[in-house]
């Protein structure tokens, strides 16, 4: 076995990131230190791409702030990932939705990809009697 493959498989531990793909839109809590400070902040935008597999696994997140593209690259197995929350998934065709750069305003939205209910659960809410009546 290569030598790499056996010390990234000493050193990786257990990822507990949701699954998420190109197009959702994800709210990444991350740690940052600041002097002895330590504090999360949140960072809000859509998943651009999901590259590399393993401990050298990143994903690219983009959000616009104050008509301005921020783009930032995630280390999957970062230590400082707090969480990871989905706001939205998205209904995208490829993996790599980089064209989002050259697009403002209603061009950059990205459609919701619609969930079926789950099986046994009927989609109308039943009516329950009250007391009295």
């Amino acid at each position: 076995m290569d030598l790499l493959k056996v010390a990234e498989k000493e050193f990786t531990k257990e990822n507990n990131l949701p699954v998420f793909n190109a197009g959702d839109t994800i709210t990444v809590h991350y740690k940052i230190k600041e002097g002895s400070k330590e504090r999360i902040q949140q960072f809000r935008g859509v998943v651009l791409q999901r590259r590399g597999s393993g401990i050298s696994e990143t994903f690219t997140v983009r959000k616009i702030s104050g008509n301005i593209g921020v783009e930032r690259i995630f280390p999957s197995a970062s230590p400082f990932i707090e969480q990871i929350d989905i706001n939205k998934r998205g209904n995208v065709r490829r993996a790599r939705i980089f064209y989002l750069r050259g697009r403002t305003g209603k061009k950059a939205r990205i459609r919701e990809k619609r969930m079926a209910a789950p099986a046994g659960k009927a989609s109308t809410p039943k009516l329950e009697a009250k007391d009295g009546e």
